[in-house]
């Protein structure tokens, strides 16, 4: 069965929905094809109104998933390991992959329609001009085909239909944008932050930059959705569509034009191409359940099955005029996989403020952009964040109250210090080793070869972590902490990559056709109808986290894309 579309669209979720949007808006009929089932706004799956004592075993996770090697990787997260959330999260039985034993990559994917937007932590930064020129200058990677400018106002696209709450901070390498009203510092995160602020010249710490509605404008309230209430269950599924999702927003957005078709539990397996007219023409997909394969063509293609998913598609499709893979002339498809990385931080007890305390939950943190860019008192190139934020709490909820009745009860009125933590945000280099390949002889249940990661960071890496401690500890000694213990991991004990879920590259963006995949649109130097434009598309990873890039990225090909096939050029 074949059917046609002038768009497809492969996945759902943060540039998917985008690309929906942006093509739907601009009169395409357009088909999304997302892998995992269908989800309604707001769903049934949601939890964000339900108490604890309400879920299935109050919301944790039973013991014998682990007997039954199920979410193995998810574990590791810590904070995401909740049976009140496990259900946006794949089962790795159903869904494995493999990596050499001794260097594990964690990929947590979220199979249904919205994909991962669903569960991700919603902090939105635009990249500053040295991000995308530090290949260039360093000499590591492929030159990113874009700079700043480029992609600026594509940043101030995104950011007012989605809602971006923030200050404007006045800093070079993060840029201001169009925001909301910012969430407040609570009053330990004000007087760590003056003191910082007014310690160094190069080390700022502000309030971070989320997609939470801090208020609601005509472009939200078209769509339903609602300003935030400072519950911070996001991660449950916001039924107010609060905060930025495939499925609060760009999904509606491209439904009300009449011209969106979304087909749930379609496993892409390949795209079709034709040598002749270099052109892709077909995707054919696997059903889900009856493993039916089907065939869908479009005028243009846009995948977006997020960068691990995507490189493994394109690998996967593979013909007589590309037998390594599709748009894969230059042999750097899979090469250059990156991710953020952490390990390393300090917390420290700040003093005072005994007589106060915050009120609700704040979906955001505080934020530390990058101070590291070309310094030359340094063993190592690019730099590194923080993240973090201060709290206070009662005796109660720190895991440790003592006794049971009336001794549990006096502990309540008990309340610990003041505590602020960061911890690092790294950036790592684009190496061209380390790689998503298909395994050689695995295949999942529908048939396609598994994914196989071989990734690990190196000397740069590390020397960023010993450093990132003795900063983490330097800022809070600034700060006016007490107490301060720090944390980073050894040389010797191995880095999962992937821990920070900003897998970056896979098909990366440059200028030459003979070291790169895609041009400076996003468009693949080989298939002239295909545009990749999720995290596979990076040619470098920043330090800031990478999802608003994601959109505007996505927002700016698809402009391209629509004038070309206007003009008689697709």
């Amino acid at each position: 069965m074949s059917e046609e579309f002038d768009a497809i669209v492969i996945g759902s979720g943060m540039s998917g929905g985008w690309a929906a949007k942006e093509l739907c808006e601009r009169g395409l009929k357009t088909l999304v094809l997302e892998r995992g089932r269908h989800l309604d706004h707001p769903s049934p799956e949601y939890t964000d109104f339900e108490a604890p004592w309400d879920m299935e075993f109050r919301g944790m996770v039973p013991e014998i998933y682990d007997e039954q090697g199920r979410y193995r990787m998810l574990k590791r997260k810590g904070w995401t390991y909740r049976n009140e959330i496990i259900q946006f999260f794949v089962d790795e039985r159903d869904h494995p992959y493999s990596y050499p034993e001794d260097r594990p990559f964690m990929w947590t994917r979220g199979y249904q329609l919205g994909g991962r937007s669903l569960t991700w932590a919603r902090q939105t930064y635009r990249w500053g001009p040295k991000d995308f020129e530090a290949n260039a200058r360093d000499g590591h990677g492929v030159d990113w085909p874009i700079r700043y400018d480029d992609l600026a106002p594509w940043y101030d696209h995104v950011e007012a239909f989605a809602g971006i709450s923030g200050a404007s901070d006045g800093l070079e390498n993060l840029p201001d944008g169009e925001f909301l009203r910012p969430w407040e510092m609570n009053c330990a995160e004000g007087v760590a932050a003056r003191n910082i602020n007014r310690s160094f010249e190069d080390r700022r710490m502000i309030i971070g930059r989320g997609a939470n509605l801090t208020e609601v404008r005509d472009v939200h309230a078209e769509l339903g959705r609602g300003a935030c209430q400072a519950r911070d269950h996001c991660i449950r599924g916001c039924s107010y569509g609060a905060y930025f999702s495939s499925l609060s927003a760009t999904l509606p957005a491209a439904q009300r034009t009449g011209n969106l078709t979304v087909e749930t539990d379609s496993v892409v397996s390949e795209i079709i191409y034709d040598p002749l007219t270099r052109r892709a023409t077909h995707v054919k997909v696997v059903d889900y359940h009856t493993r039916e394969e089907r065939l869908y063509s479009a005028r243009i293609i846009f995948l977006n099955a997020s960068a691990i998913a995507s490189a493994q598609i394109l690998l996967n499709s593979r013909s007589e005029a590309m037998p390594n893979g599709l748009a894969n002339t230059s042999g750097q498809l899979g090469n250059y996989i990156m991710d953020h990385f952490g390990h390393a931080g300090a917390n420290g007890r700040i003093e005072g403020l005994e007589d106060r305390f915050d009120f609700g939950r704040r979906p955001t943190g505080i934020y530390i952009p990058n101070y590291r860019h070309e310094r030359e008192d340094q063993a190592f190139v690019r730099g590194f964040g923080f993240q973090g934020g201060a709290n206070r709490q009662r005796a109660g909820h720190t895991g440790s109250r003592p006794g049971i009745g009336a001794e549990s009860k006096a502990s309540m009125d008990q309340w610990s210090p003041w505590v602020l933590g960061i911890g690092m945000f790294g950036e790592m280099l684009p190496y061209a080793d380390n790689t998503i390949r298909l395994h050689p002889t695995r295949t999942d249940n529908w048939g396609i070869p598994l994914a196989h990661m071989d990734c690990h960071i190196r000397e740069n890496e590390r020397a960023m972590i010993r450093q990132a401690e003795q900063d983490a500890v330097e800022i809070l000694t600034a700060a006016g902490c007490k107490d301060i213990s720090s944390v980073r991991t050894p040389d010797d004990e191995h880095v999962l990559v992937g821990g920070k879920t900003h897998e970056m590259g896979g098909a990366c963006m440059g200028h030459d056709p003979a070291t790169s995949v895609l041009n400076r649109w996003n468009q693949a130097h080989d298939v002239d109808n295909l545009f990749v434009t999720d995290g596979a598309c990076m040619s470098s990873c920043g330090t800031a986290n990478p999802s608003l890039t994601y959109m505007a990225l996505t927002a700016r090909a698809v402009d391209h894309a629509v004038q070309r096939l206007q003009e008689g050029g697709l």
